[in-house]
């Protein structure tokens, strides 16, 4: 579905890796997810896999003239699994805290990038959920005052993969970059889209994340480089600053304001 609703858009397709967590979560919300502990019965997995499909189905066959998804094989695909996840089932959320209780310590990765967050990131091309640290709070059970470092990692340029805008954004650099620095995507593949340091766009995650210190990362990827670019500000087309925008459409309206370094010849590795 995802990949079909994907092409079905066109010229405004955003990108997504296709491997439907945009779908999942919009059956999340609209509460008929399957969950983990459905496939324990099968019973009730049936009815809940029916009732998810009766939309899913008439979309596919109706607006994208495509095959219904049958019924059987999703319970079966589904039910495949109960074994190997049934010994991983737990309250997480009470193991955290007994773990805390107990001074172990306890680490949150986040999976993608503040940009990405459906909330403050460059809607809509962004993921389907929030990616920003406070959502380990709401992803884990544990609450907000039990988080007491949060690390913010970032390169020493940035990258986009996928659509949307990207104000420091440059073909030259992408193309230097994509095998030296192994710019490409994680889950597809897909070559990055790379840029000059954008240090707007992370003051913008220092203080929606609260972060208590930055990790600089790939600094030996600019080794060699005779100056390096980093953006300090944007600027509408009339020359004005633009202290932060919020949105795609904004973002795709400003251009970077560079302050020009001189780059270094020694290896940082």
């Amino acid at each position: 579905i995802a990949k079909t609703a994907e092409r079905f858009l066109g010229k405004r397709a955003i990108g997504t890796t296709g491997r439907g967590i945009g779908p999942t979560y919009a059956d999340k919300i609209n509460r008929v997810g399957v969950r983990i502990q459905d496939i324990f019965d099968e019973s009730i997995l049936r009815q809940k896999v029916e009732a998810a499909l009766v939309n899913k189905n008439n979309l596919l066959t109706k607006v994208y003239n495509r095959a219904a998804i049958k019924t059987d094989a999703v319970v079966a695909e589904l039910l495949s699994f109960a074994d190997r996840l049934r010994p991983m089932v737990a309250d997480t959320a009470l193991e955290l805290h007994q773990a805390l209780e107990a001074g172990k310590t306890v680490l949150f990765e986040g999976g993608q990038a503040t940009m990405l967050d459906v909330d403050h990131g460059t809607y809509p091309f962004v993921t389907s959920s929030n990616t920003i640290a406070g959502t380990a709070s709401g992803g884990s059970g544990l609450g907000p005052s039990s988080v007491g470092f949060v690390l913010g990692i970032v390169k020493a340029y940035t990258t986009r993969v996928g659509s949307g805008p990207f104000p420091t954004g440059d073909e030259g650099l992408s193309n230097y970059l994509h095998d030296l620095g192994r710019e490409f995507g994680a889950t597809t593949g897909r070559a990055r889209r790379c840029g000059w340091f954008d240090a707007v766009a992370v003051r913008t995650a220092v203080n929606i994340n609260s972060l208590s210190g930055l990790c600089l990362t790939k600094l030996d990827v600019l080794d060699g480089l005779d100056e390096i670019a980093i953006c300090v500000g944007y600027a509408n087309a009339a020359g004005e600053s633009v202290a932060n925008p919020i949105d795609a459409i904004d973002y795709g309206n400003v251009t970077p304001v560079y302050e020009v370094v001189p780059g270094w010849s020694d290896s940082t590795v």
